[in-house]
């Protein structure tokens, strides 16, 4: 498939074993293993060194963060991306939101028992100065919210569960 990032086109396949992948960039190999530790954020080992990057949807395409620096993502034939990823890009049945870093929470965007779509904003976390917005894995109800405005939260700490 071919992706535009950071306005360069690449062409890309990755083949998955397990956690491991096997990716080829404009022709040349890399091994890397990532796995997706909250919906959206991912832990890659990458050469013997750790990145974590951060995919979220965006108006033009996908909006990825990869160690503080932020890449705008699209893909050039997104029906391609759909078919390889199996079209699985909402995750299946009860589905926990947990806080992807410890800070603070600055706003609560929806209601338990409210209907929420794939990507849209549950509540914002503001850590080290910076509001990131945490979004639902799966469309369907925002069965029980755990976290209310000014509430201090934990890395891994699970602030809803969407059903």
């Amino acid at each position: 498939m071919e992706i535009q990032l950071g306005g360069k086109v690449r062409t890309i396949d990755v083949e998955r074993t397990g956690e491991r992948l096997l990716c080829t960039i404009d022709g040349r190999a890399l091994q890397a293993s990532a796995v997706e530790v909250a919906p959206g954020v991912y832990s890659i080992l990458l050469g013997g060194a750790s990145l974590e990057a951060r995919v979220e949807p965006s108006a033009s395409g996908l909006r990825v963060i990869v160690e503080g620096h932020e890449y705008a993502a699209t893909m050039r034939d997104p029906r391609q991306w759909r078919r390889d990823r199996g079209a699985a890009a909402e995750a299946e049945g009860r589905q926990q939101v947990l806080a992807p870093m410890p800070g603070k929470i600055v706003r609560v965007l929806v209601k338990a028992g409210e209907t929420v779509q794939a990507g849209q904003g549950i509540v914002v976390v503001e850590a080290m100065k910076m509001q990131n917005e945490v979004r639902a894995p799966k469309s369907g109800t925002l069965e029980r919210l755990l976290v209310t405005e000014n509430q201090a939260v934990s890395t891994g700490e699970l602030l809803a569960v969407v059903a």
